[in-house]
């Protein structure tokens, strides 16, 4: 029997390249207690780099799944950082390690907005499912879901005196929400299309809203229960707040009453802008002093807010300069007027400077500093983050850039990738720049300009490299001293592809003016005295009827494969370039190949998302493969192989194995299409790179590939992945109203559900085993041997099965228990009621017991009170639960008065001020202080 074939596993190792994604916004954070308006967070695929712009270095990196990062929101004490992702779910970092206890599952799609309340601990995010989710930070639960809105939400604000939430969607809508009462109580209708960003201003009594045009709308907020707590519940006479919800956006419904005792909102003016297209962001400073704005361009506009004082001021002035001309008026023989000034929006809020960015705004952040300086940081399109230094309060304003980042990636996608020869340098080209990076530090050693670059080579020695690009132009650049050799007019149209002959002497070129080229290395002399450079010398030159996409030799140095525009590959000889085979099969142009190390294989990958395998003796096709979802945008194979890996516009790598035609291993990580790869000589590593302008490195690790587990686990993560998007459970009583259930069902909570069920199953069988034994033992009477130890019991230390159940119930997430426990059918149920009596009259664990008691209550509330064998159970667990709330309660009031007791002891003894309370007691004193000096100069 003859030795199966050993593949090797391939896993990612880096992702590089990548300063910032624009998928998601950037946000300033603190590192470590570092300085203020140093470090900046952005979305790097699907992780989130911290990068320090005074060094341009990375600090620490957030580590995702697999999912693209969409939104960042720094949480109030710097501490942590919310992140949203693609596929609706949402994880809570610490900057301090980088790492993350707190995730929360409660979105289909897209995460688009974050924020956190004024303490750090609800977190409030909006989706393009059109949903709105609060969630407990401090307990990891959701708290509900907030519907309404009809299109995917944009902007998601907490008001911080009041217990209030406000948000924008595309539907055109902004809502307010009372979060006491869960529900809408008022829509604002004015806009014509998106609603696209919010920004509260003067002390939250002031919105403003940007759209699809060039007004920024002003609107008046007047909160009308000053008297009383937002959100206490108010009824009409004889109507509950429940009854006939007007939510179609009239500012006056079925509910004006209610929203009147709430807030009133009056359309107050609009502001201009200077870009005639959308908002994309708008923000304020933490003081809401300076207002952010920009759209679509690369204009960013700074707006100053005037707080109430200034704005006084200023009416008076005008008031006076009124009263003046009528005087003079008056004087003049005119009619008595009384002057007046009336008060306009444009004297509270007016624009300070359009600041210009290198490119396109995705987004930005602010941050004001002690002595009136405000940073800002831009995240621009382009792959590239600024930052500037702005003083609002000087006479002109300007901005000033600070720092840029740009070294560390490309601005436009990198088009073609290159090893060198001893596969310790990577070599990437743009549509502006060549970069050279280290393999092993991922650091870019060399930069150089150059046209829009297509394919690319290290020249034998790797002191040179070639690029070919859109010009036809080809250039040789020097990495030692970082120049441009020599750039030669190749071909008419786009130099499509490049290959190093087998000899190392030379090269060959193809382009779109239908020409093969074969170039030759030589050293010359320039005519000013210096070392020889190298040149290339145009020898041979191959006419072809159609464009050229893809040249390759045969490492036997015997063959040319030439790919047409016709769809067909063409074989010549090298050294005569007579016609020896023609390739056709293809539906679609061969967009890329590659020959084998024997020279015995070619394979083609084309536009038709096929992948054919051509003996090359014959020109007959070994098989056909359909290899991906989109076009094949590269091929390679494994040196000394017959592997190899395509690339494909759906976002994927695939390895092949070309003798027995089958397919591998799947590298997903990308988000784009993947453009190029490159493979190193030794094969150990793979380089690739794709539209999310992310480079990534892949090793070659030792651990053996087996095809039949490898199409187990996919058929397992298609089933899971099924199971999840299965229809979501539903709580009976519940209406499909405002508010509904913050979780979603997911592969994790069912294994909870599923791990809780052989728990309760483990506690039957044991518990039946007790009472048969104890039976057993009382016939006999004498006591029999001990019954065997379960081997789960066993591996948990000998626990009695109660306690195990409640273990197993412990590990469940604390964001997913709910959901869990949801799925978990009726018939467990009373099981667990049973369960939860015993843990409460023992002090287990009662908050997460009474959690958990009070949740299947309410979702099984019929079933359990129509039992009437759980009367009994539910009259003990009410009185048990409550005199344990009461003794838990009594604790935690015994040890916070206790703590302030010794919190003032120690003030007095050291006269020091403990916690938040220090600054507003020390400025408390300063102002006695100088009232008193005050007072003793008056009467000196």
């Amino acid at each position: 029997m003859g030795l199966t074939k050993q593949y090797l596993r391939y896993v990612p190792s880096a992702v590089f390249g990548v300063i910032g994604s624009p998928k998601a916004n950037i946000a300033y954070v603190t590192i470590r207690g570092g300085e203020k308006g140093r470090f900046v967070a952005v979305a790097a695929c699907e992780h989130v780099f911290i990068w320090d712009v005074r060094k341009a270095e990375k600090v620490l990196i957030l580590e995702g799944k697999k999912h693209e990062v969409t939104h960042l929101c720094p949480s109030p004490d710097g501490i942590h950082i919310a992140v949203g992702y693609e596929d609706g779910s949402v994880r809570i970092f610490s900057l301090l390690n980088g790492e993350s206890n707190v995730s929360f599952n409660g979105h289909k799609t897209a995460v688009t907005a974050v924020q956190y309340d004024s303490l750090g601990a609800r977190l409030v995010t909006g989706s393009r499912d059109t949903d709105v989710i609060v969630w407990d930070v401090i307990n990891e639960c959701g708290l509900y879901r907030l519907k309404g809105h009809k299109d995917a939400i944009t902007q998601v604000l907490f008001l911080r005196e009041k217990n209030l939430l406000v948000t924008s969607s595309k539907d055109s809508f902004v809502k307010w929400w009372d979060l006491d009462t869960q529900h809408c109580f008022r829509t604002m209708v004015g806009h014509r299309s998106e609603v696209w960003g919010l920004a509260l201003l003067n002390q939250e009594n002031r919105l403003l809203t940007g759209s699809a045009d060039s007004e920024l709308r002003a609107w008046d907020i007047t909160y009308l229960d000053e008297g009383k707590e937002v959100g206490e519940p108010q009824q009409k006479k004889g109507k509950s707040l429940l009854d006939d919800e007007d939510d179609d956006g009239s500012d006056g419904g079925a509910d004006n009453e209610l929203e009147e005792r709430i807030l009133s909102c009056k359309k107050a003016g609009s502001i201009l802008r200077e870009g005639r297209d959308r908002v994309v962001s708008l923000m304020t400073d933490p003081k809401a002093r300076v207002l952010l704005c920009h759209g679509t361009d690369n204009g960013l506009e700074v707006f100053s807010v005037l707080p109430e004082e200034e704005i006084q001021k200023k009416m008076d002035k005008k008031l006076k300069k009124a009263k003046k001309k009528a005087l003079k008026a008056q004087e003049a023989g005119e009619e008595a007027v009384e002057p007046s000034v009336e008060r306009k929006l444009s004297d509270e809020i007016f624009r300070l400077l359009t600041l210009r960015a290198s490119a396109k705004i995705r987004s930005v952040d602010c941050l004001s500093l002690p002595g009136g300086e405000l940073r800002l940081a831009l995240l621009l399109q382009n792959n590239t983050v600024e930052t500037y230094s702005l003083r609002p309060s000087d006479q002109v304003p300007a901005g000033d850039k600070t720092s840029r980042l740009t070294l560390g990636g490309h601005r436009t996608d990198a088009r073609t990738l290159a090893f060198s020869s001893e596969n310790t340098a990577i070599l990437s080209a743009s549509g502006e720049t060549v970069k050279v990076w280290n393999r092993s530090t991922l650091q870019v050693v060399r930069t150089m300009a150059c046209e829009y670059a297509l394919c690319s080579l290290f020249v034998p020695g790797d002191r040179q490299i070639i690029l070919g690009s859109k010009t036809g132009k080809l250039q040789v650049f020097e990495l030692a001293s970082g120049s441009l050799l020599e750039t030669t007019d190749a071909h008419g149209g786009a130099l499509w592809s490049m290959c190093l002959a087998p000899d190392q002497r030379g090269i060959v070129t193809g382009g779109a003016d239908k020409t093969v080229k074969f170039w030759d290395f030589e050293l010359v002399k320039d005519e000013n005295s210096g070392p020889k450079r190298l040149t290339l010398k145009h020898m041979r030159t191959l006419q072809l009827d159609e464009d050229v996409l893809c040249v390759r030799f045969s490492p036997d140095h015997r063959l040319l494969a030439v790919s047409l525009l016709d769809c067909t590959v063409k074989v010549f000889y090298v050294d005569t370039l007579k016609f020896f085979l023609s390739l056709y099969g293809h539906k679609l142009p061969v967009l890329c190949m590659d020959i084998s190390h024997d020279s015995g294989l070619i394979a083609t990958g084309s536009a038709d998302r096929n992948v054919k395998i051509w003996g090359l003796d014959f020109g007959d096709c070994h098989r056909s493969m359909f290899a991906h979802d989109d076009s094949v945008m590269f091929l390679q194979f494994v040196p000394k192989t017959h592997l190899f890996f395509t690339a494909g516009k759906d976002k994927k790598i695939k390895q092949w194995d070309a003798d027995k035609f089958e397919h591998i291993q799947t590298l997903e990580g990308h988000h784009r299409e993947v453009w190029c790869l490159a493979i190193s000589p030794n094969g150990d590593h793979i380089v690739s790179s794709s539209h999310d302008k992310s480079l990534r490195l892949w090793d070659r690790t030792r651990e053996p590939i087996i095809l039949e587990e490898e199409k187990e686990m996919e058929r397992e993560a298609e089933f899971e992945e099924s199971m999840a998007k299965g229809d979501e459970p539903v709580v009976p009583g519940e209406t499909a109203g405002e508010a509904a259930p913050a979780g979603k069902k997911t592969i994790e909570t069912v294994k909870s559900a599923e791990r809780i069920m052989e728990a309760i199953e483990l506690y039957r069988e044991e518990t039946q085993k007790m009472e048969e034994h104890e039976a057993a033992c009382k016939a006999a009477g004498k006591p029999l041997p001990p019954l065997k130890m379960n081997p789960i019991l066993a591996a948990y230390g000998n626990i009695s099965p109660s306690r195990y159940v409640l273990d197993v119930i412990k590990k469940v997430r604390s964001s997913e228990l709910e959901v869990s426990l949801l799925v978990l059918p009726f018939p467990y149920v009373p099981d667990l009621l049973k369960l939860f009596n015993c843990y409460v009259q023992d002090g287990l664990d009662v908050e997460l017991v009474c959690r958990c008691l009070f949740f299947l209550l309410r979702i099984h509330f019929g079933q359990i009170t129509s039992n009437q064998m759980l009367l009994s159970v539910m009259d003990e667990l009410r009185a048990n639960t409550i005199s344990k709330v009461k003794e838990i309660r009594d604790v935690l009031g015994f040890n916070s008065a206790g703590l302030q007791f010794l919190q003032r002891e120690i003030e007095n003894k050291e006269d020091v001020m403990f916690f938040a309370d220090a600054t507003g007691h020390f400025a408390e004193k300063k102002r006695k202080r100088k009232k008193r000096e005050r007072a003793i100069l008056s009467f000196a």
